[in-house]
């Protein structure tokens, strides 16, 4: 009987410990889900011309530019902390960002985290809901 109580127990409390994903991270899995790629992928985008950015994965960053093209960077690896943090930041010398340049993951006190490198910028276009 005993046995039985703890077990049933520890699929209660397992069960309690999953959540229902928030409006964001469905929203993030339906553009994941429902992208179409447009075009050849480019090794930079210009700075001037990005309007937003949303982290869409531990990596996958959009890039909304001002014309509303959406340009997808694929990171070649998961980023730590990207997808809990979703903020980063990039420093480069040029005007533009590329494939080459990195990203580096801010935490919500501003305490730095790991850092990234870019995946090319692949044109995509999101299906409506």
């Amino acid at each position: 009987m005993r046995k039985m109580l703890i077990a049933a127990a520890v699929l209660i409390a397992g069960g309690m410990t999953e959540t229902a994903a928030t409006p964001s991270q469905e929203a993030d899995r339906w553009a994941l889900e429902n992208a179409r790629e447009i075009g050849e992928p480019e090794n930079c985008i210009q700075l001037n011309r990005i309007r937003s950015s949303k982290v869409r994965s531990g990596d996958v960053i959009d890039f909304e530019m001002i014309d509303g093209r959406i340009m997808r960077s694929r990171l070649p690896h998961r980023c730590p902390g990207l997808s809990f943090e979703e903020r980063f930041s990039y420093s480069t010398s040029l005007s533009r960002l590329c494939s080459v340049d990195t990203i580096t993951v801010f935490d919500g006190s501003g305490m730095r985290g790991a850092s990234c490198g870019l995946g090319r910028f692949q044109q995509v276009e999101i299906a409506e809901r």
